[in-house]
């Protein structure tokens, strides 16, 4: 039996940045090696609404920390602590941060997070 060394593997943006849909991203997980998923780690500001968008693929928000108020194709749900929430593709989406702490969730994407994925669903003058 041959055994192999376990394929190790690193994320390019593992420092947290601030993308334009108004919202801060850590990748954990997102690499051209490991197609089929990424993962992310999400912090919205007080009082922060992110990006109206939609993605092309399936993802799941599983929050962390904080309270949310969560829109999808126009419908919303308050998110807690240890809630998850299902996007489908071609879902409109965005979270508002209704805490009075930074909203923290992880996002898993499947298969894997590319900005190609993404759809800016508002107009110029509304980000």
């Amino acid at each position: 039996m041959t055994t192999k060394a376990p394929h190790i593997f690193r994320s390019p943006n593992r420092n947290e940045y601030w993308l334009g849909e108004r919202i801060y991203v850590r990748e954990l997980m997102n690499s051209p090696d490991e197609p089929d998923m990424s993962l992310a780690m999400c912090r919205v500001p007080v009082g922060v609404t992110t990006q109206l968008h939609s993605l092309s693929i399936l993802e799941w928000y599983i929050l962390e920390s904080g309270c949310g108020l969560m829109e999808i194709d126009g419908q919303t749900a308050t998110m807690k602590v240890g809630d998850c929430v299902r996007i489908k593709p071609g879902q409109s989406q965005r979270i508002t941060n209704k805490g009075k702490i930074d909203l923290i969730f992880q996002s898993i994407c499947r298969p894997r997070f590319t900005p190609d994925t993404y759809t800016n669903l508002e107009n110029e003058d509304e980000s």
